[in-house]
């Protein structure tokens, strides 16, 4: 286990819903198993003026209710003991020099900063400028870090003018562009299912591998963040960022090690190798939709149009599915298909394989119905697990198949479930890059989606749409190449669709 050195972590939008139900409950889930550097210091900047002891009982009603069975009342206290606060309100420019005198000369704050922007992205290049003009990012008596949180820029060349200004003021080295869904136990499963196992890498091409599915459905809707959603879409907030970012552990080459750079270099590739897709074929690669009200869970729900802050013509995506080949050499002709949509039937992500008929079926005269193809099937959420489809004989005087699942659940019951959050704050203090993204990825990933973004701009009129509480809009089987091929509805050996989604 490496030791992490004592640091301040500087929290911006401390008060805000991502330090609220991620940061402070991962923080203090650290805390509690003795992860934390003893002489770890957090200090919250929100725009309000408040005490220290006003924003650690709001730390503490925070945390409570997620304890119903009781609180670890000396975890708690040592935690709260560890929390500062700092008023930053827009345009109060002093507060950054305020900011710089409390870290800098205060003994009780370590000199090795990492200032997390848990803020809305328009706000993340002048927190930067500010925290760069106050001399607060200059590596001088310790090492300063920043974390930015997903999406890095709007398109391609907003994502450019954005890391642009931060070389102003840091280095590449500095700088964490974090993606949560890398985090996730299951997530990292995926490297290890490739990399500790030999018995598949002869498969895992396309002489073998039909096609590759990466779903990621949500029963949620927008949850009050019509701002920041309504000019985001599916295609932005998922697509771009999390399922690309699954693709590309799934198809990547094995890194010469494991660290940071190696792994990054190898998905990069990977990322670069997808063929572009043209304008003029953006409606042949892409599909999306946007709910109507409907029910979910015996609820009634309203539709996006009919959510609090959506303009009533919007015409933003809640539902997008993406069909794309990568041109390289284990890959060639093998689609993969990214799905993601909110209001969904049930709330899953999962990694679906199917793997090509054998070349010659010689049970085609005993076999009761459609020959039936081979699927790994690796869960993600809401259950750790890894499945696997195989033909047996069923039992009895006659030569029948039928469909086996074989289940394999390594999470656990005994096993303490890790919010992805608390592995990747660890990653940040210890300095590790490997679970972050670094600036040719963000890159290569919004020259995936620009030609669809541009086009779908373009045809605002047109978007189909479908019931809340449903399997997602009907119309996305034409981004299939055959009629046998369908979405995966679930992991169970009956998910294979027989309705053309």
């Amino acid at each position: 286990m490496k030791i992490i050195e004592p640091c301040t972590l500087v929290i911006f939008g401390a008060a805000g819903n991502l330090s609220r139900r991620k940061l402070i409950p991962a923080l203090f889930s650290l805390e509690q198993v003795g992860r934390l550097p003893d002489k770890l210091v957090l200090l919250a900047c929100n725009v309000e003026q408040r005490r220290r002891e006003d924003w650690v009982v709001e730390v503490c009603n925070i945390l409570e209710p997620l304890y119903p069975q009781g609180i670890d009342q000396v975890a708690l206290e040592r935690f709260c003991a560890r929390w500062h606060y700092h008023a930053s309100a827009p345009g109060d420019d002093a507060a950054y020099q305020r900011l710089q005198q409390m870290i800098e000369e205060d003994e009780a704050f370590p000199a090795n900063v990492v200032f997390y922007m848990a803020v809305r992205p328009t706000g993340v290049q002048e927190i930067i400028e500010k925290l760069g003009g106050a001399g607060l990012l200059k590596q001088k008596n310790g090492w300063r870090r920043v974390v930015i949180e997903k999406p890095f820029g709007y398109d391609l060349l907003s994502a450019q003018t954005l890391q642009a200004s931060l070389y102003k003021h840091l280095d590449e080295p500095q700088i964490f562009r974090i993606d949560h869904y890398l985090g996730k136990g299951t997530v990292q499963n995926v490297m290890v299912f490739r990399f500790a196992n030999i018995l598949l890498e002869p498969l895992w091409n396309h002489h073998y591998i039909d096609h590759v599915q990466i779903t990621h459905s949500e029963t949620i809707g927008i949850e009050g963040r019509a701002d920041y959603y309504d000019n985001s879409g599916a295609l932005r907030d998922m697509i771009q960022s999390h399922l690309l970012q699954l693709l590309a552990l799934v198809a990547m080459e094995p890194p010469v090690t494991m660290s940071a750079e190696h792994l990054r270099d190898e998905k990069v590739k990977v990322l670069q190798a997808i063929r572009p897709i043209t304008q003029n074929s953006v409606n042949a690669h892409a599909f999306r939709g946007q709910y109507t009200n409907g029910t979910i869970d015996g609820k009634a729900v309203p539709g996006y149009l009919e959510e609090a802050g959506v303009p009533p013509d919007s015409s933003t995506e809640t539902y997008a599915a993406l069909k794309v080949f990568i041109d390289n050499w284990r890959w060639a002709g093998v689609p993969f298909y990214l799905r993601t949509g909110k209001r969904m039937a049930d709330a899953s992500s999962a990694i679906c394989i199917r793997f090509k008929n054998p070349p010659q079926d010689l049970l085609r005269h005993t076999r009761q119905g459609p020959q039936r193809p081979n699927w790994i099937m690796l869960g993600i959420q809401p259950h750790d697990t890894m499945k696997m489809e195989m033909q047996v004989k069923v039992p009895g005087l006659d030569l029948h198949t039928r469909t086996i699942s074989l289940d394999a659940t390594y999470h656990k019951g005994s096993e303490a479930n890790v919010d992805a959050y608390e592995g990747l704050l660890l990653d940040v203090m210890l300095g590790d890059q490997s679970l972050f993204l670094r600036i040719d990825e963000v890159e290569a990933a919004w020259r995936v989606v620009d030609p669809i973004i541009k086009v779908w701009a373009m045809e605002r009129g047109f978007i189909t749409s479908y019931p809340a509480g449903s399997a997602g809009p009907r119309g996305t089987y034409r981004l299939f190449d055959r009629d046998d091929q369908f979405w995966r509805k679930s992991l169970n050996l009956d998910g294979a669709d027989s309705q053309p989604y």
